[in-house]
């Protein structure tokens, strides 16, 4: 079934290919699954959550999912800067999705 959709579309007009767009790479999923797991999380949190990310990688990346409108940024006016994010309605409907992996992975792995 998949297989015969993709021959008749472009893969990269499939709703598998821009889902794998929003999640590629080393560290939108766990950020995305931390946010899950902790619903409002600070910059240095996810930092530690992530252990090896550098703070640049962390902010482009955290930018990406927030241009993709899966996580809100909320920055407070104070000093020193306190800035939270957490899953939006579209991030949190993805959750769904991402808890499946976490499922099949617990109940397939070798």
């Amino acid at each position: 079934m998949i297989i015969n959709y993709i021959e008749k579309a472009n893969f990269e007009d499939t709703g598998f290919s821009y889902t794998l767009s929003l999640i590629s790479g080393k560290h939108k999923m766990v950020i995305l699954y931390c946010l899950m797991e902790f619903e409002v999380v600070r910059f240095n949190e996810l930092r530690r959550y992530l252990k090896n990310v550098s703070d640049k990688t962390l902010s482009v990346k955290l930018k990406e999912l927030e241009a993709d409108k899966l996580i809100k940024r909320t920055e407070y006016p104070q000093i020193p800067p306190k800035v939270e994010y957490t899953l939006t309605d579209r991030g949190k409907s993805l959750m769904e999705v991402l808890d499946q992996l976490c499922i099949w992975g617990e109940n397939n792995r070798i």
